[in-house]
């Protein structure tokens, strides 16, 4: 019986006639459909139309079941692939407001959880090119806020008027990068440590 609707298999193959190739890859030419359907039964095993596009279609005799097996598996890792290759770029201004950077941050963070890189980009205009130090506290800011989900590849890159760093997801990296020494100057400040508590003095 034929569980995928886009694979047909023995007596669902509609064409009176096919290419056949039989269970060791060997290809034994056009074939009546009744021949093939039973040399595939003689050896237990299935007939599977291959390429349906062809005229005839190809067909090969195997085991059914280990061939949707192994197509769902190419079709996961297909996907996979797929999600993996997706690069997104994020692009700021070294004077973004702070809940401007937040809004950025998240849209960062849903790309990293989708498995996705991201190429975030501070772009200096005019003047701007004279306070590059404020797009390297951004990135860093940024690096920080989402060390949880995702890793920068290598130190933030200067070309031009741009400066970037890239993130890849946590998942993929080694071990997350080590904070920056300095303070972010447009991102939210992590909260700081509680205050020790003070030791009781001895009774008098």
């Amino acid at each position: 019986m034929n569980n995928d609707k886009r694979v047909r298999v023995n007596r669902n193959i509609t064409s009176p006639q096919v290419r056949l190739i039989d269970m060791h890859g060997t290809m034994l030419g056009i074939k009546p459909l009744i021949e093939a359907v039973n040399m595939a039964k003689g050896s237990n095993l299935d007939l599977v139309e291959i390429s349906p596009g062809a005229n005839p279609p190809v067909c090969k005799v195997m085991d059914f079941s280990k061939f949707l097996y192994e197509k769902e598996k190419q079709d996961r890792e297909n996907r996979k692939k797929q999600k993996a290759g997706v690069l997104k770029e994020i692009r700021l201004n070294p004077r973004i407001a702070s809940h401007d950077l937040q809004t950025k941050v998240k849209h960062i963070e849903e790309f990293l959880k989708e498995h996705n890189k991201v190429r975030v980009t501070v772009v200096f205009r005019g003047r701007e090119n004279q306070h590059r130090n404020l797009g390297e506290e951004i990135l860093n800011a940024i690096r920080d806020n989402l060390s949880s989900v995702g890793i920068v590849e290598g130190r933030p890159s200067m070309m031009g008027n741009r400066m970037s760093i890239m993130l890849a997801p946590a998942a993929h990296a080694a071990k997350p990068a080590a904070p920056a020494a300095g303070k972010p100057a447009a991102a939210p400040k992590p909260q700081a440590p509680a205050p020790a508590p003070k030791p009781e003095q001895p009774g008098a």
